[in-house]
């Protein structure tokens, strides 16, 4: 696992990272590879070109039937931790479980120019794995998986909360449906992501498929292990290098601002600057003279002087990150948002500037 965040680089391992973990901020439950954070950080409401995954735990009713209820729910739950560590270490997001059965895409909201291929990678190395956890069980345990590239609506559904974050489209039913008709230790993956792998994995036959929900017969191609050429890679994508976490982006996220997000520095910022210049304007003559003035315009000043930092700190990331490929554009709403902290930051600025010109004879 990396260790920091591959999209806005906070440490999630080492000194400061225990200190951050003390401050509610630790590894992203749906992809390690981020923080806490960056998960809430998701692209909303917008058709996304994304790879699903579907991986499901073959002869699960018989299972049941045969080993109870109890034992085979400790079964896919070692299950669903191993599958799901095999993908996020190649840059999947967790979507759900669905009883036995993984649900996972790539390109969000880790962007990965080469997604299909770390899908097929992923799925591949779940099934060349899976037989060393059966052995640890104890119990054969086999998997159907299948691959499917396109575009999909994303966003959360009944719920604002990061959990109920999932992907809406063909591509996703065409990745279920596809995983329904895998044979148990097959990858089953779309045209599309064939095309993507075609050079690592030749000589696959195409083979015309007719799936459930699907007025047209779709192409898919039956991969195993074995299937792939010599030396076909096999490991996941190398993930963001370190760099330098600065002071500053190490409390503001303490504080509570969100990584890539507006930081929650700027609404203290704007609150004290707003309120010191009303208090200003309307006369208030106790706070001009009194003790309290002084503290208030320089705590309005600093405050805004760091929110602009953050600002600027998160345009600098943002920017390092689009580069690499590892993270989505701003939205319009964040754009607006930044640009109105901005503006406020600097009002305020300009504010505390005028109150102690004004005032500065009066501390003589």
């Amino acid at each position: 696992m990396a260790p920091q965040c591959v999209v806005c680089g906070l440490p999630l391992s080492g000194a400061l990272g225990t200190i951050l973990q003390v401050a509610g901020i630790g590894r992203s439950s749906r992809n390690p590879n981020c923080c806490t954070r960056c998960n809430a950080h998701l692209e909303e409401g917008r058709l996304v070109e994304l790879t699903m995954l579907f991986a499901d735990l073959s002869s699960f009713t018989e299972m049941t039937n045969r080993l109870g209820a109890e034992p085979t729910y400790e079964l896919v739950d070692q299950y669903l931790r191993f599958a799901s560590g095999i993908l996020t270490s190649h840059g999947a997001f967790i979507d759900k479980y669905v009883g036995d059965c993984v649900m996972a895409f790539f390109n969000l909201p880790i962007k990965t120019p080469d997604h299909a291929k770390a899908a097929v990678r992923a799925a591949l190395e779940l099934q060349e794995k899976l037989p060393s956890l059966s052995e640890k069980l104890g119990v054969g345990m086999r998997a159907t998986v299948g691959v499917a590239t396109g575009f999909a609506r994303v966003g959360r559904l009944g719920s604002t909360d990061a959990k109920d974050y999932t992907a809406i489209g063909d591509v996703v039913n065409l990745a279920a449906r596809l995983q329904s008709q895998a044979r148990a230790g097959e990858v089953l993956v779309s045209d599309r992501v064939y095309q993507a792998v075609a050079t690592d994995y030749p000589g696959v036959v195409a083979e015309t498929l007719t799936l459930k929900g699907f007025r047209e017969p779709n192409v898919g191609y039956r991969l195993k292990r074995e299937a792939g050429a010599a030396g076909a890679p096999s490991d996941p994508a190398p993930l963001a290098g370190s760099r330098p976490v600065s002071l500053a982006g190490l409390v503001l996220a303490i504080l509570g601002a969100g990584c890539l997000g507006v930081p929650i520095a700027a609404v203290a910022a704007t609150s004290l600057g707003s309120s010191a210049a009303a208090l200003l304007v309307g006369g208030a003559f106790w706070l001009d003279r009194g003790p309290l003035h002084l503290p208030l315009l320089l705590a309005a000043g600093v405050t805004a002087a760091l929110s602009l930092a953050a600002l600027r700190r998160e345009h600098v990331y943002r920017r390092e990150c689009l580069a690499r490929g590892s993270c989505v554009s701003v939205t319009a709403k964040e754009k607006f948002h930044n640009l109105s902290v901005a503006a406020m930051s600097v009002v305020t600025l300009a504010w505390v500037g005028i109150e102690l010109s004004l005032h500065s004879r009066l501390w003589r």
